[in-house]
């Protein structure tokens, strides 16, 4: 076992409330052995202000909107998740392609570029050419859980930028909210997570909104039987009616994806326990008994799960990441350098 599982094990096997110096400690540790291409203060001598600027522009937006916590995390992943951490969900489409921004799946939900161009505009101010914009998206993704409550985490930095932005590669990439257990874990493995990091990364969803139309089917045409989702809280599913009409395609209307969408806690799992998950993808976290033991472990500790969520973060900023003379690092982050 090398050292990075034996402190997941520790994280795992420690009384049902560590304290916060232990698990503070153990996500510490448990990035000091980076991705070998990637490294903990690549910009030390390059751009040393870069994590602060970041984080300055990251904290006047959300003080500003507090949605962007959700927004600015939910962007790394589906960076990530699409052709590696590379920043390509931040290219604009061309006339000669659709790009990932553009796809059912980010427009118009996914938001927060702004921020990423203000931070990316200050650093080649002081640092012309030398930070990318997928190290931005990645330190403004952790920067955001640690306004939203969760733990901070280190980031390993030396990402390059990719020139190849495609919405048709969203299909097979990113997990749409109709997805079953197994279908979350195939697509998970896929990636190189484990199921348990599956689980544990849907806890992402304890921050943020959604449109209707990414659960409506379960309101109203379950399994194509215009019936109700019997799963559902029927008075969660009521509330969610009113919010919802039937037949609404109101792009501005968003529902609370919990109870406490702009803290990083474990209310996500407490609610999937009371059948109050908002997507599909989160109910079926109960009907695997291996998943379902999760969910509980989660709801029960929320320092736990906010350790191993920080680890499951860090591990995914490394996703089939652009470095040394692979891809550019852009001026403008939509577009590809001329």
């Amino acid at each position: 076992m090398n050292q990075k599982d034996h402190l997941v094990e520790m994280i795992k096997m420690s009384p049902s409330k560590p304290t916060l110096v232990f698990v503070m400690l153990a996500v510490i540790l448990l990035f000091q052995s980076v991705h070998s291409q990637l490294r903990v203060g690549f910009y030390k001598d390059t751009c040393s202000s870069v994590e602060f600027i970041v984080k300055e522009e990251v904290t006047k937006a959300i003080v500003k909107d507090r949605g962007l916590d959700a927004a600015l995390m939910r962007m790394h992943f589906h960076d990530c998740f699409v052709r590696g951490c590379d920043a390509s969900v931040l290219l604009d489409s061309t006339p000669s392609g659709t790009a990932e921004k553009d796809s059912f799946a980010n427009n118009p939900s996914l938001r927060g570029y702004e921020v990423i161009d203000r931070a990316k505009g200050r650093l080649e101010a002081v640092c012309k050419g030398i930070v990318s914009c997928a190290d931005i998206v990645a330190f403004a993704a952790r920067d955001s859980i640690e306004m939203a409550g969760g733990l901070g985490y280190d980031v390993p930095a030396g990402r390059r930028d990719g020139r190849i932005s495609l919405a048709s590669e969203i299909i097979g990439n990113l997990p749409p909210p109709t997805f079953n257990v197994n279908q979350l874990t195939q697509m998970f493995a896929n990636k190189g997570f484990t199921q348990e990091e599956m689980v544990t990364l849907s806890g992402g969803h304890t921050l943020g909104r959604s449109h209707c139309s990414s659960f409506s089917d379960r309101l109203y045409n379950f399994s194509g039987t215009s019936m109700q989702d019997p799963s559902l809280d029927p008075k969660y599913a009521a509330k969610l009616k009113q919010q919802c009409p039937q037949g609404s395609t109101d792009p501005s209307t968003v529902v609370p994806m919990t109870s406490t969408p702009s803290i990083a806690d474990a209310g996500y799992y407490a609610d999937i326990l009371a059948n109050r998950g908002l997507f599909t993808s989160d109910h079926t976290l109960l009907t695997s008994q291996a998943t379902a033991n999760q969910v509980v472990e989660n709801a029960r500790n929320s320092i736990k799960w906010k350790a191993k969520f920080a680890a499951a973060m860090g591990k995914m900023g490394q996703l089939d990441v652009l470095t040394g003379t692979a891809g550019e690092i852009r001026t403008n982050c939509r577009v590809i350098n001329s």
